[in-house]
């Protein structure tokens, strides 16, 4: 079963168990999907779905961030709650060791040397590593790998 179809399942669920936060938060994550497929005219695959459940989860921690310096903790709350369901759409992370240990059998094998090179390895790590590890992560484990 793919992961959109399993998405699918979970909001029937969600709907017969009368579950409006859960069903709410997976109907915006199938609109992300099902826009994303008809501005591009592609079906996405799972990792591409899990990509974009990457983007919705970076967008509801930075809007956390500023609900919470607005002192608008019931709007952090709500965010917090959507966070949480889009989060059993991704794939088991990565530890920091384990990110850090990929991060540098990849310099090795580009040839990489000096913080020059980062771009040339991001291209490498984000394809291996997207959906796996969080970015932000990989981006200073790249760095501490190209200035060591």
């Amino acid at each position: 079963m793919s992961l959109k179809d399993q998405i699918t399942e979970d909001m029937k669920t969600a709907m017969r168990a009368k579950d409006s936060e859960r069903l709410g938060t997976i109907r915006l994550l199938l609109a992300a999907i099902k826009q994303k497929e008809v501005d591009e005219r592609v079906v996405l695959d799972d990792a591409a779905v899990v990509a974009l459940v990457d983007k919705l989860i970076k967008q509801r921690k930075d809007s956390i961030a500023a609900f919470e310096q607005a002192a608008r903790q019931d709007l952090a709350d709500k965010e917090a709650a959507e966070l949480k369901v889009l989060q059993a759409y991704l794939p088991a992370r990565m530890s920091a060791d384990e990110v850090l240990a990929a991060v540098k059998a990849i310099v090795a094998e580009v040839g990489a040397s000096g913080p020059g090179d980062m771009g040339k390895v991001m291209g490498v790590v984000k394809t291996r590593l997207a959906g796996k590890a969080e970015m932000s992560a990989v981006s200073a484990a790249v760095k501490a790998a190209l200035a060591g």
